[in-house]
């Protein structure tokens, strides 16, 4: 056998060693949940044999759910809408794969979102690409139309970067939460990312350019600021913006001028033009009721929610820090949740609230999976605050993605098996390669000056920050085109089932709650759905 040879063998079995006390790791060591509270020792899988009659067992009483479900055909008082940014559906499997290995449950772990009667494939594609950015794909699931790629609250015949097309009022699309607005409902945005960053701010922007966060971004661009309003004025200023009353997340760079220090010792804001709008907002909004801004954790928790009308909170510079860092000044998204919905339920006529797990896309695009799948259950455990807070008879919840990523679940890993970890081995070079891999970005390793590639069994798999080979080097993964899935919860969830458009949910949302075009289908004196069960037609 050559030297080479002998070295991938020996390889190979060291690996195996790797694989086995890994998952011997996963099984037998203390651990902590998404919240860091113990949960005690793991002993493995049950000594329970899945034969014939198991899955008969099993499937009978899936059966049995699955024909006790009705629809509930009432009007949705609220609606809460989440949006796990690129959360594609091998995302939605490595999540309850990581989490089963956590809880015992293994492959038999059910999330959150698998508990929702109805689900539905969603269609990701933009007015002008296959595979759509952020930007594209929150005009199309908020707004209802679809858009070209990086423009955001307008439709197709704005392009990227047409200051003069953008201000065209014919051209804007309306989002479900500016039609929660008109009906006199409050309405609240949530996310870790900026709250000026694409998936937010298509509830309220329009604008030729998602990347116009704050003016100095225009300006960067050589765009003028006295015609284009960025992002950050659109939120204060702004029509649909100015009536927002809970605002949580990061971005505090696109509110504060450059100068003005920032409370956590980054550097000055971003500004250009000198406006500090985060005080701004806060005089608008204290002559309206109670208003308060907070940023840090500690703050959020201590506040009570009976006495606020209106809540920004940025915690952060730019966007939220990883929740696998455990950055103490910065709230999780659960908690961020429970403080909007508590601000948000006091309207007697109802809300709208957009939750985005914003930083599953971003690790995607640095192919670090586990810290993906770390933010995936804390968006997870969002979902389940939102569910506990809200009753199914009067609250539609949805969770979805905008757009997938190039994630892969692959080779034979054992059941059990840590899906973070060694996954099986090539039978080319008898190298071990992970579970996990990518099709592109930064985790390209290519191969040495022998044309072998870099042996996985001898990284830091453990390092939080790992970043997962890819086939193609990128600087940052690029999105997929696939399908993602939907989740539906509450009053016409069945509405969300088959396979639609993106821009088909805000059609289905305004519906439901009665708002916007949906107000078509309601009758004009109560709003109720008639006796056949659904909504008068006009």
């Amino acid at each position: 056998m050559s030297p080479s040879r002998t070295s991938r063998a020996l390889s190979a079995i060291f690996a195996l060693c790797i694989i086995s006390c890994a998952q011997a790791d996963l099984r037998f060591r203390d651990h902590e949940d998404v919240d860091g509270h113990h949960q005690g020792l793991l002993f493995g899988h049950m000594e329970q044999v899945e034969d014939k009659h198991y899955w008969h067992k099993a499937c009978q009483e899936d059966l049995r759910s699955q024909l006790a479900k009705s629809p509930i055909v009432k009007k949705a008082k609220n609606i809460v809408f989440f949006l796990g940014d690129g959360t594609s559906i091998s995302t939605l499997t490595a999540a309850r794969l990581y989490k089963g290995g956590l809880t015992g449950q293994y492959e038999h772990q059910v999330m959150e979102w698998e508990k929702f009667p109805y689900s539905t494939l969603i269609k990701t594609y933009s007015n002008d690409k296959q595979v759509t950015d952020s930007a594209a794909s929150a005009t199309a699931y908020l707004t209802g139309t679809k858009g070209n790629q990086r423009t955001l609250g307008v439709d197709g015949r704005v392009k990227k970067g047409d200051c003069a097309a953008m201000n065209v009022p014919e051209y804007h699309s309306k989002s479900v939460l500016s039609n929660f607005q008109d009906a006199d409902r409050s309405t609240g945005v949530v996310t870790v990312t900026r709250v000026t960053h694409a998936s937010p701010a298509g509830n309220y922007a329009h604008t030729a350019n998602r990347n116009w966060e704050n003016d100095d971004d225009i300006n960067d661009d050589f765009g003028d600021t006295n015609l284009c309003d960025d992002v950050a004025e659109q939120l204060v200023f702004g029509e649909t913006g100015s009536k927002i009353k809970v605002i949580l997340g990061g971005g505090r760079q696109k509110f504060l001028p450059k100068g003005v220090p920032d409370p956590e010792g980054n550097i000055g804001g971003r500004r250009d033009d000198g406006k500090n709008l985060i005080d701004t907002w806060l005089h608008h909004k204290k002559d309206l009721g109670n208003a308060s801004y907070v940023w840090h954790r500690e703050q959020l928790l201590a506040l009570d929610a009976n006495e606020t009308d209106y809540l920004m909170g940025l915690f952060d510079y730019s966007h939220m820090a990883f929740a696998i860092d455990n950055e103490s000044s910065n709230p999780t998204l659960a908690e961020m949740t429970r403080k909007a919905i508590e601000v948000l339920r006091k309207d007697d006529n109802g809300f709208f609230l957009f939750v985005e797990g914003g930083n599953i896309d971003r690790a995607h695009h640095l192919n670090q999976a586990k810290s993906a799948l770390t933010e995936a259950l804390h968006f997870e455990a969002a979902i389940q605050v939102a569910t506990e807070m809200t009753s199914a008879e009067d609250t539609l919840i949805v969770v979805t993605a905008d757009h997938s990523h190039p994630l892969v679940i692959n080779g034979y890993p054992d059941r059990g098996q840590s899906v973070v970890g060694l996954g099986d081995f090539s039978d080319v070079d008898v190298l071990p390669y992970t579970t996990l891999l990518y099709t592109n970005g930064p985790g390209y390793r290519g191969t040495d000056e022998h044309g072998v590639r870099p042996d996985p069994a001898f990284e830091d798999l453990g390092n939080p920050h790992y970043a997962n080979d890819a086939t193609i080097p990128m600087v940052e993964a690029n999105h997929a085109g696939e399908e993602v899935v939907l989740y539906a919860r509450g009053p016409h969830a069945h509405l969300f089932t088959g396979i639609h458009e993106n821009a088909y949910i805000p059609h289905a949302l305004r519906y439901a709650a009665c708002v916007g075009d949906g107000l078509h289908f309601c009758k004009k004196d109560d709003h109720q759905r008639t006796t056949t069960g659904e909504m008068e037609l006009l």
